[in-house]
């Protein structure tokens, strides 16, 4: 028998003088020859991944390299995975397109990943196939859904004519670009990070742009008060129009169906030729309701991403935990979250089943000029139980903020603004319940801000001891060798 892919065959010959057991795991008697059932597992097992982002390809590249299954990705976006997170690079003219491709265009066929341009309507989940709009059926023996998300409306009037986009798919670039040509204003719905992307995406083309966010501060939702305050100055200094406290109302369009203008909650209008809607993003399961998948907002998931149909699984923002993990949201819209996500399932769909543990929360982005970190527990408002020391520089686009328990002195969090820290070293102190004054006088460890960055936490440790009354000092300045010593120290 043929041996494809360079395996094995899956026929072994029986010994002629000793019946082989037709109970024995994984094979199965047929006479003269014994079938191992383990290879056709691995190498005609067919699995389907439904979306091309960072779950999906990250759970179809460690497939390949823990099995020979038959892989397909189906997408309708694009061709090939890109990096989503870098959309914005491309409009400023910092990348081109096929800089957002982390993977040649020869890498999948080299890696036996098969991929489908197709856009599925519908799942008959008993028969375990997908159905494309082009009428094309795509049998599957395992199958991730790994959707993705899309951005929220919330039924303005207007918010479908032409000049209205979220940003999150490749082809929301596609129209922003399309509409910039000419353009004399931006208006911007929501405050979040794509919001902010936004905004800097047409700043950088010197297009004007009015950005309407609900909340007293920018982001308050997320980030302490004066984090936020930060964010808000350093808006404005840019000469971004940020106004607090405003909603959409009304989208009016003009004779061609085009947006011309937006009515807010104050009752102001704002003529503008595109608006972007960016008061964030839901699960991308709607062509998955009516059938006998489990939803909620998201696709619900057990620890394992297993859905309640078996052979199912799903990721990245589409997914969402029965039980989060403690301190964890039961959907996280987060690039790493999807990433971490993907090698679990490649796993479980392997057989050697792993359940999916985030560990701490951590996340990053750009403020325009300011980078933005944050390790463990820094909600907006600060609990009872913890206590919190802020530092900012003069300048108010520095800050580090460590949030710990007021019983037990442990540090729960780290906040930082135009300040770069190692998430290892966060992460070892936060694991080992570390005491803030511990951290505070080795806090040099964390910092890995270029050389010749000036070094702030002397300062922060100097109101530390004002605050309490204490004379700490700091131990330990930046440095890759002392990072390396602490990290292989048990």
């Amino acid at each position: 028998m043929a041996r494809p892919n360079g395996c094995l065959s899956p026929f072994r010959r029986k010994h002629p003088y000793k019946r082989a057991d037709a109970k024995q795991a994984h094979h199965l008697d047929i006479g003269y020859w014994t079938l191992d059932i383990g290879y056709f597992h691995r190498v005609f097992m067919h699995t389907v991944i439904l979306g091309n982002g960072v779950s999906g390809i990250t759970a179809a590249r460690h497939i390949r390299k823990e099995s020979d299954h038959q892989i397909t990705v189906v997408s309708d976006e694009s061709e090939y995975f890109f990096s989503r997170t870098a959309l914005m690079y491309v409009y400023m003219g910092h990348m081109r397109a096929q800089d957002l491709k982390p993977y040649e265009d020869w890498f999948w066929e080299k890696n036996r990943i098969n991929l489908v341009r197709a856009r599925v309507q519908g799942i008959d989940f008993a028969a375990k196939t997908l159905h494309a709009e082009d009428g094309r059926a795509i049998p599957y023996d395992k199958l991730l859904l790994a959707t993705g998300s899309v951005s929220n409306k919330f039924g303005w009037p207007g918010q479908d004519l032409a000049g209205v986009r979220g940003l999150y798919h490749w082809q929301d670039l596609e129209q922003m670009e399309k509409y910039s040509a000419g353009l004399q204003r931006a208006v911007i719905v929501g405050g979040g990070l794509i919001g902010i992307e936004m905004a800097e995406m047409f700043h950088s083309r010197h297009i004007p742009v009015s950005f309407l966010v609900r909340e007293k501060s920018f982001w308050s939702s997320v980030i302490p008060p004066e984090e936020s305050a930060m964010i808000n100055r350093h808006i404005r200094e840019h000469g971004i129009d940020l106004r607090l406290e405003t909603e959409l109302k009304e989208i009016l369009p003009d004779e061609q169906g085009r947006c011309r203008a937006v009515v807010t909650s104050r009752g102001e209008e704002i003529s503008c030729g595109f608006v972007g809607l960016t008061a964030g993003v839901r699960p991308n399961v709607d062509f998955l309701k009516n059938t006998g998948l489990d939803i909620n907002r998201g696709i619900l998931v057990n620890e394992y991403l297993e859905t309640n149909i078996p052979d199912v699984y799903a990721a990245g923002d589409c997914a969402e935990m029965r039980q989060p993990r403690p301190g964890r949201k039961p959907i996280e819209a987060v690039w790493y979250t999807g990433r971490m996500m993907g090698e679990v399932i490649a796993r479980n769909i392997c057989g050697s089943p792993l359940a999916y543990d985030p560990g701490f929360w951590f996340n990053s982005a750009k403020f325009l000029d300011i980078e933005y970190q944050v390790y463990g527990d820094v909600p907006a408002k600060l609990p009872e139980h913890q206590a919190t020391i802020y530092w900012e520089h003069s300048s108010g686009k520095k800050s580090i903020r460590l949030n710990y328990d007021r019983q037990t002195g442990a540090v729960t969090g780290f906040n930082l603004m135009g300040i770069r820290y190692r998430q290892e070293v966060c992460e070892k102190w936060l694991r080992d319940g570390t005491t803030i004054e511990t951290v505070l006088q080795h806090l040099g460890l964390a910092n890995f801000d270029p050389e010749f960055y000036p070094e702030h936490e002397s300062e922060l440790i100097d109101l530390y001891n004002r605050q309490t009354g204490k004379s700490l000092s700091l131990k330990q300045k930046r440095g890759l060798a002392g990072v390396l010593r602490f990290l292989v120290s048990e």
